[in-house]
């Protein structure tokens, strides 16, 4: 199904619709909603709903000038629009930015959150980054090839849409996080270099009611990597809500 929102579409995503209180799943930047299709289909007894998050899958491209605001504006105006008044959330990476500022600003909408390999909190810079950062504006300043700089999510981009992607990663939501108050979640691989474990020590230390699993041998999606474990901890703590 699709919803309008400021002249974007936004496609979604119901199953097992009234069932259950709808559990909400945020994917990560670069895919969409139907990442999470073999774990839906692990749940049949549980309402869940998706979305694309544009630009991505179904959804709208024209969100040149959106900000991670803005995600967050759509995700409650789409709440609103579906009758939703209380959900749980289940996000990863880009996901659990929308869900970091969701769940700190309308706690009650937002009962309980898992946050899989979240991003949101500030990044600790090597000497090596602050060093390429420095080549990338002398190579830029002297119109030289830049293509090669930033990470594989940023070079995918097209040039419109890696300003939008800027604009995301440069919000950091420490902030945000320490407001939450719903019981929350927060699953980890041990091995992740995108999202790396002391970002989810420190959202540990942030969101009161929080409990921290870390898996081993395991990188940026445990969900995929780690399906039953991952599986079974997600469904311990559903059931003990």
């Amino acid at each position: 199904m699709v919803y309008e929102y400021n002249g974007v579409s936004i496609y979604y995503r119901f199953f097992n619709k009234g069932k259950t209180t709808p559990i909400v799943l945020m994917h990560g930047w670069g895919v969409d909603s139907t990442i999470f299709d073999d774990l839906i289909g692990f749940f049949p007894d549980k309402t869940f709903l998706t979305i694309d998050f544009p630009p991505f899958g179904k959804s709208g491209k024209n969100v040149c000038d959106w900000n991670i605001f803005t995600y967050v504006g759509m995700f409650i105006s789409l709440c609103e629009n579906l009758n939703i008044t209380k959900c749980d959330i289940l996000s990863h990476s880009f996901g659990g930015r929308i869900a970091i500022i969701v769940s700190s600003i309308n706690s009650s909408l937002v009962q309980s959150c898992i946050f899989v390999d979240s991003a949101g909190m500030k990044p600790r810079h090597s000497l090596k980054y602050h060093i390429k950062v420095l080549k990338y504006k002398f190579f830029k300043k002297h119109k030289k090839d830049v293509s090669n700089f930033g990470s594989s999510d940023y070079r995918a981009l097209s040039p419109q849409h890696r300003k939008l992607f800027n604009r995301i990663v440069n919000e950091y939501l420490e902030v945000y996080a320490k407001e939450i108050k719903s019981k929350s979640l927060l699953i980890w691989g041990k091995c992740d270099n995108q999202t790396p474990l002391y970002m989810a020590r420190r959202m540990k230390k942030l969101i009161t009611k929080s409990k921290l699993l870390i898996f081993e041998n395991c990188g940026h999606f445990p969900f995929i990597e780690c399906r039953l474990e991952f599986y079974k901890a997600v469904s311990e703590f559903w059931e003990a809500l």
